[in-house]
Parts: C-alpha cells; sequence; structure tokens
C-alpha cells in the first residue's frame, strides 16, 4: 500500500487483468474524483518505472509534473524528485505548488545536459505543437545509461479527443467547437491549441531516427493499460493507432 497524496492507493501485479480493471475504473473518474484517478495512475507509474530504472536516489525529473500526485508516489519510492509544468492552473490544482516544482516548458527544459538518470513524461505529448522537439530535449537531460520515458494518448484512440471524444474522429476542431457550443466554454484540451494530434507511427518514426544515430536503445513499447497478453497490438501499424489507449516507449540513453 502506498500514500500518494491524501489517497491509499495498492499497486496491482504488472500485466494482469485486474490492475487493467483497476486503471480504467480509476479512468472513469478523472473528473469527478481527481485525487482517485491520479493518485492510482502516479503509483503504478512509479511501479512500472522501477522496472527499467532503480528509483533510490535516482534524480528523476518529470514533464508535466502537474500539483504533486506522481511528486508524492515519485519521493515514496526513494527518488529525487523535481516536477516542469508550464501550466500554473495545473500546479495550484490541490489547492498550493507542491515541493519542487518549477514552472517550464518541455520543449525547453531549464536544466543541464546529462543531469537526470530519470526523464518521465505521462500524457504529455499530445499538447505540445512539436512532440519530437520535446522527446529530444529529454535525452538531453538524460545521463548516459539512464532512461527516457514516454507515455501519451494516440490521436486516433479512443480517448484522443479528451474530453472531446468520439467526437475527434469527426475533426478535432470540429470536436472542439461543438463542445464550445454545448458547454458554454472551450474544451481544456483544445485542438490546435491545447492538444495535438500525436500518433504512436510518428513517435516511432523519431525513435528509429535516434536509434540509428547511437544515441539510444530501445528498452521498450507497449500499450500502457493493457494486460501482458494483449501488449501485441503496439507492434501493429494503425491497429495500434486505436487498440492503444495510452502508449509508453522506453528509452536508455547511449554513451559512458
Amino acid at each position: 500500500m502506498v500514500e500518494s497524496g491524501d489517497v491509499a492507493v495498492q499497486p496491482y501485479p504488472r500485466g494482469s487483468l485486474r490492475r487493467t480493471i483497476e486503471l480504467f475504473r480509476a479512468f472513469l473518474v478523472e473528473q469527478t474524483d481527481p485525487d482517485r484517478f491520479y493518485s492510482t495512475l502516479a503509483v503504478d507509474s512509479v511501479a512500472e518505472v522501477q522496472r527499467w530504472s532503480s528509483l533510490e536516489g535516482a534524480t528523476v525529473i518529470d514533464i508535466g509534473g502537474g500539483p504533486g500526485y506522481f511528486a508524492d508516489a515519485f519521493a515514496a519510492a526513494g527518488a529525487r524528485y523535481a516536477g516542469v509544468e508550464p501550466d500554473v492552473g495545473e500546479l495550484t490544482a490541490r489547492g498550493k505548488v507542491g515541493s519542487n516544482a518549477v514552472r517550464g516548458s518541455g520543449l525547453q527544459l531549464p536544466l543541464a545536459s546529462a543531469s537526470v538518470e530519470v526523464a518521465y513524461s505521462s500524457n504529455v505529448l499530445e499538447h505540445v505543437p512539436d512532440p519530437e522537439a520535446m522527446a529530444a530535449e529529454m535525452l538531453r537531460i538524460t545521463r548516459p545509461g539512464g532512461v527516457v520515458v514516454l507515455s501519451w494518448t494516440p490521436w486516433l484512440s479512443p480517448w484522443g479527443g479528451h474530453e472531446t471524444s468520439p467526437g475527434h474522429y469527426l475533426g478535432g476542431r470540429w470536436a472542439a467547437d461543438r463542445y464550445a457550443a454545448k458547454h458554454g466554454k472551450r474544451p481544456k484540451n483544445d485542438f490546435g491549441r491545447s492538444l495535438f494530434a500525436c500518433s504512436v507511427g510518428r513517435m516511432m518514426r523519431w525513435v528509429r531516427s535516434v536509434e540509428a544515430a547511437g544515441q539510444v536503445s530501445v528498452v521498450e513499447v507497449l500499450p500502457r493499460y493493457h494486460p501482458w497478453w494483449a501488449r501485441w497490438v503496439v507492434r501493429v501499424p494503425l491497429v495500434r493507432e486505436v487498440a492503444c489507449w495510452n502508449a509508453v516507449v522506453v528509452l536508455r540513453r547511449s554513451g559512458s
């Protein structure tokens, strides 16, 4: 049992169907019970990262760290954590700015090159206009032997339009305008402003380019929430764009 924020969360066995079910249950209350959703996601995410890197004493930078749920979970695992968040509203979503948080852009990280063991990002790539540039920045700040963990929502997945889903299948701008007409305000995830189309194929092309340049080795590519027996979907072009509710790429920085 792990304490994250005000919620005690039990991490479930990796790749199990029970884990998938519990994550989707938490996902259903993202808007109504954000403490439960983000605490569950943070604890699960840290358990996953520990498969690829020891966190005890490791320096972890979380791009898009938000109001502190991930900070709590990484700290509980023994990491030296700092979050980078561009949105003041996200930083203060729990009432106050969490410790070790800095306002900054993932496209220009305010950190020295080769300064961290783990560069982590959960659900941010789809919110920047140049996801390759953000991924390159994460790679830049990671020490040789360290890991980069990228997790994002592919545009063609069922939740690709976020709160405008499934209307995004008819066009991102149309879905955002329809949401605005219905609710009297623009969506938080407004296509072309704060939400962009980021496909699995697009990011895999970037991964292949930095791998070919000898900058990284690919540790793992997987659908984030799927049980182990359904993880094959990430290897099938086109299918993965729809079937991967959330995609994860794990890279290890080359060099000595």
